[in-house]
């Protein structure tokens, strides 16, 4: 009879621990798309940053630039009108020689910021020799920019 019990509490405190940890029915952390904060202009805790060159680097006048996020989902523009945004998902955007853009506005389709709505990180190209200051700056899938996820570095170019 003992032991029957003791059975029985173990099964029960075992369920209720499983059921308390959420067993089995929500997404793993990784997969779950955050939600969008409105009054973080839909920052969702994220960053965007140059993987490479980093800050103070000295490069090629034909240079190679990468860029990465984390909490932050890069994906291509979705085809046709975008009517709604997707929380939590962007594009990056490359400006030579500016700064960051203030949350809220609308990343212009024009010099000195290069778009990438097909959602690439890399692209390779030519900067004259000298000093730039470049700006990696997420933008949602209407352009829009979203606080905090903007990175400048600054680089010295040479033939």
């Amino acid at each position: 009879m003992r032991m029957r019990s003791f059975l029985g509490l173990a099964l029960a405190a075992s369920s209720a621990f499983v059921i308390g940890c959420g067993g089995g029915t929500s997404q793993p952390a990784e997969t779950a798309a955050p939600a969008a904060d409105a009054a973080h202009d839909g920052h969702v805790g994220g960053r965007v940053f140059f993987v490479s060159p980093k800050d103070g680097d000295t490069v090629k006048t034909n240079v190679t630039f990468e860029f990465g996020s984390e909490m932050f989902t890069i994906a291509a523009v979705p085809p046709g009108e975008v009517t709604d945004v997707r929380a939590g998902t962007g594009h990056f955007h490359l400006g030579v020689d500016t700064d960051c853009l203030p949350a809220g506005s609308v990343i212009p389709k024009a010099n000195p910021w290069i778009h990438f709505g097909d959602g690439k990180n890399v692209i390779e190209m030519q900067l004259t020799p000298g000093p730039h200051k470049l700006s990696v700056q997420a933008g949602d899938d209407k352009h829009a920019t979203m606080t905090g996820l903007c990175e400048t570095i600054n680089v010295t170019a040479t033939e």
